[in-house]
């Protein structure tokens, strides 16, 4: 991802998550950190950007920033592929371990996030701006 990216990111950021939308500043500090501590992807179809994800990562740990895909483009494997890249990316960076937070109210992300191999460790309550829940999950990597 790159700052020519951010009016579509920011189109599907407020779209998906329209109680907790990140702003295009933090979004763009986000972008700041790259490639330092931070990867930011793009999913493409026909030169639309339909999604996004982001990781942080810093020594033996990585954390899941953001995944978002347009719902048009929603249960179509996008959201899958960007997750196994920041996965791969976390491996690259040496990360022994990658954490993410999801809404307790999104059974369809936290499917996803099991089904490549995450478990659910904690919870922190009240985490979003409504008041839901976040579901805490984290996966081992593999050498």
């Amino acid at each position: 991802m790159t700052e020519a990216d951010l009016p579509a990111v920011m189109s599907i950021e407020r779209a998906t998550f329209p109680l907790d939308a990140w702003s295009e500043g933090m979004m763009r500090g986000e972008l700041d950190d790259q490639p330092r501590t931070r990867h930011y992807v793009v999913a493409v179809i026909d030169g639309l950007i339909v999604g996004y994800a982001g990781l942080a990562a810093a020594a033996d740990q990585a954390d899941v920033q953001t995944i978002a895909v347009l719902e048009t483009h929603q249960r179509t494997g996008i959201g899958g592929a960007m997750l196994a890249e920041l996965l791969a990316e976390a491996r690259r960076r040496g990360a022994r371990e990658i954490f993410l937070e999801v809404r307790s109210d999104n059974p369809q992300a936290r499917g996803v996030y099991e089904h490549f191999g995450f478990e659910e460790i904690g919870v922190r309550r009240r985490y979003y701006d409504d008041g839901t829940d976040a579901i805490m999950m984290r996966r081992k990597l593999d050498g």
